[in-house]
């Protein structure tokens, strides 16, 4: 089974986006996990409430610290801003998004953000060779 994980600082938004996008997209064939290297206190409401637009419930959803273990576990790393906060390790794949920061920003301005993250999860799937579900 594949692996991906989401990184970014808070592990807040967009992390937790591209997690609920791959979790559901993928059917459960694909292992996801999302970390922060600052892991913030909850998941951002406005992420929730874009993402519950699209039928995906991140609402239970918890931020984490990114572990050294998460990242050697993960076949593809996907980092979103966190910078050399991100641990490099040879032979992995790794991906830098560059998306802009949904924290503090109201639902208008997520929206395209979430769609961007959704694109970019379908994407992904195809390289991984698994097929979408919806």
């Amino acid at each position: 089974m594949p692996s991906a994980l989401f990184v970014c600082v808070h592990n807040a938004g967009r992390s937790q986006m591209a997690a609920g996008f791959l979790t559901a997209l993928s059917g459960g064939t694909v292992e996801v996990r999302s970390a922060g290297s600052m892991p913030g206190d909850q998941v951002n409401p406005v992420a929730v409430q874009a993402m519950a637009e699209r039928g995906i419930d991140i609402s239970g959803a918890t931020p984490k610290v990114l572990t050294t273990e998460a990242v050697q576990a993960s076949d593809v790393v996907i980092t979103m801003g966190c910078g050399d906060a991100c641990p490099i390790f040879p032979g992995k794949r790794y991906e830098d998004w560059q998306l802009d920061d949904p924290a503090g920003q109201g639902i208008d301005a997520v929206r395209p953000i979430r769609d961007e993250i959704e694109r970019r999860v379908r994407a992904l799937l195809d390289e991984l060779g698994v097929e979408a579900v919806a």
